[in-house]
């Protein structure tokens, strides 16, 4: 299944994603979208883990926070509930868009 956006829509995602990273200080964002790139879907568990692995010094509640603020913010994750925990993953419509912007950043 291929589903696109319109080119007005694809700007109006690249447009926020540049903002959203421009102000992105620690690299942080940068790493989490580089992880849901990866077309896997990660719990929030699994954002933190990595984040450690990568030597950012983030606390759990602190992903938590990113992660939800990148969904309502941008728009760009889906949300799927397994047992108690959500389920994150970039919807398939936009991952082109934020890897152009990724690699052009």
């Amino acid at each position: 299944m291929v589903v696109s956006l319109s080119v007005e829509g694809n700007e109006k995602i690249k447009t926020r994603l540049t903002k959203y990273l421009v102000r992105d200080e620690t690299g942080i964002r940068k790493s989490v979208l580089k992880l849901f790139l990866s077309s896997k879907p990660y719990t929030t568990q699994d954002v933190y883990e990595s984040l450690i692995k990568e030597g950012f010094d983030v606390n759990y509640r602190g992903v938590s926070a990113m992660v939800g603020l990148m969904n309502t913010r941008l728009g760009i994750l889906r949300i799927d509930v397994k047992g108690d925990h959500n389920v994150y993953s970039l919807k398939i419509e936009y991952k082109s868009a934020v890897k152009a912007i990724m690699d052009n950043y």
